[in-house]
């Protein structure tokens, strides 16, 4: 991932380091083509001139030019201004002391949904001592609740068989039940892959999202449809609002669009991101490391 943006990062950072003395014309034409590297790595152009705009006007405010290092002081700010569009710093869920902590999971068809929870599931089973019960509430896809369960016993974490027919009010109210009679610490809902356009389907998820009350409202989000992503995140934030997201298909995105769009415009900061099929390919998301990454430190 960001392999584009590290090289393009790489030649403008070697462009400035060791000038002793650097021109306005020199920060412009470095800005320019930084500016570029974005557009080129599909990052939304909001998020692009928001940058842009943050670091020259520190770099100008705190008079960086005539500074004894000008060249670290603007890659120290650039780096500062990854971070933040990034996210700042790795946010845990929220996830109770006491009490049923409850967590839904949203996204597009195809974004990897299910997979990501059960990878989710799995990462909290094996990092904390909380019990979990995991249920689909999406009732349209025929296989979905078979591909939960059997994701469920792949990882060893339960699952909440549901009645055929049962409408979503009814599975929510017998899952939260469920969970909450039987001592369960986290209960991890899945909902129907969607598409934005699809006005029904976004009434719907609002209605679960009303019923459930969530802890966390997860947006799963696919790294490989760029701004694209951000722009579909910008969408379900408006539905739901949604409290924290997760990058599928990191391994495969080259460029990085997504994870500098989605944190800027939804304002939910990426908790995790999945770097491979397995359910073990599977981190949490460290914005200052990814900002090391891009600029090659």
């Amino acid at each position: 991932m960001f392999n584009l943006l590290n090289e393009k990062f790489e030649k403008i950072i070697g462009s400035l380091r060791g000038k002793p003395i650097i021109s306005e014309d020199d920060l412009d034409l470095t800005l320019r083509e930084i500016r570029i590297a974005f557009l080129e790595a599909d990052v939304a152009l909001p998020v692009v001139k928001e940058f842009i705009q943050n670091v020259k006007t520190k770099i100008l405010g705190q008079e960086v030019l005539k500074s004894i290092k000008p060249d670290q002081m603007i890659i120290k700010l650039v780096h500062d201004e990854l971070v933040n569009i990034l996210g700042s710093k790795n946010e845990p869920l929220n996830i109770l002391d006491k009490g049923l902590t409850k967590i839904m999971i949203c996204g597009l068809q195809g974004s990897g949904k299910t997979t990501t929870l059960a990878k989710l599931a799995n990462h909290l089973k094996n990092n904390s001592k909380k019990k979990l019960l995991l249920v689909s509430a999406d009732i349209y896809r025929p296989a979905a609740q078979e591909q939960l369960k059997i994701l469920s016993d792949q990882i060893d974490v339960d699952f909440f068989d549901i009645q055929l027919n049962q409408s979503i009010e009814q599975i929510i109210s017998d899952a939260t039940k469920h969970a909450s009679h039987n001592l369960y610490d986290i209960l991890i809902i899945d909902t129907a892959g969607r598409q934005v356009i699809d006005e029904k389907m976004m009434i719907e998820i609002k209605n679960i999202s009303n019923l459930t009350n969530p802890n966390e409202t997860i947006l799963v989000a696919d790294s490989l449809t760029g701004q694209d992503a951000a722009n579909v995140a910008k969408s379900f934030n408006d539905a739901v609002s949604i409290t924290s997201s997760i990058l599928t298909r990191i391994d495969g995105d080259g460029r990085g669009g997504a994870a500098l769009s989605i944190k800027s415009i939804t304002g939910a900061p990426i908790k995790f991101i999945g770097t491979g099929e397995k359910i073990n390919q599977f981190e949490v998301f460290h914005p200052e490391r990814i900002a090391n990454r891009i600029l090659g430190m």
